[in-house]
């Protein structure tokens, strides 16, 4: 049997409802109504935008990412939410999901993509580095302020 694979970009509230127990795997500090709440405040001011590999009209992967123009690297692409749902990992589908927000990035002129990934997720460095080329460039340094 053949699967269907098709990617989208998600819009609609509905829409973000259908992917939230994807992103939850990634994110599971958020609840649902949390979730709405942060992506829909992303996408007024930051133009945040999520991509979604579906596999049978079932979200499997998804990619939040965010044009932004610094003087350190110009017109680039930032990851903030990169995550395939765990029964559905090395398929491919991160790979095929990066490679699209890739691609998007090239189409509006940008140099780079970037992206951050927690020091503990040592199977996803290996992702990064080995499977799309990335390599390791800084440090990522935070603050919480009180």
């Amino acid at each position: 049997m053949m699967l269907l694979l098709y990617q989208k970009e998600i819009q609609s509230e509905t829409e973000l409802r259908e992917v939230y127990p994807v992103m939850k795997q990634l994110r599971p500090h958020l609840d649902e109504p949390a979730f709405l709440e942060l992506a829909d405040k992303a996408k007024k001011t930051e133009n945040y935008r999520m991509l979604a590999l579906y596999e049978d009209a079932v979200p499997v992967s998804l990619a939040g990412f965010v044009q932004r123009v610094t003087l350190n690297q110009g017109v680039h692409v930032w990851v903030d939410d990169l995550v395939t749902c765990e029964k559905h990992r090395s398929k491919g589908y991160g790979k095929k999901l990066l490679s699209a927000v890739e691609e998007w990035a090239k189409q509006h002129g940008c140099r780079t993509v970037e992206l951050s990934s927690g020091t503990q997720r040592r199977e996803a460095h290996r992702f990064y580095e080995e499977k799309m080329g990335y390599e390791k460039a800084s440090y990522l340094y935070r603050k919480h302020l009180k």
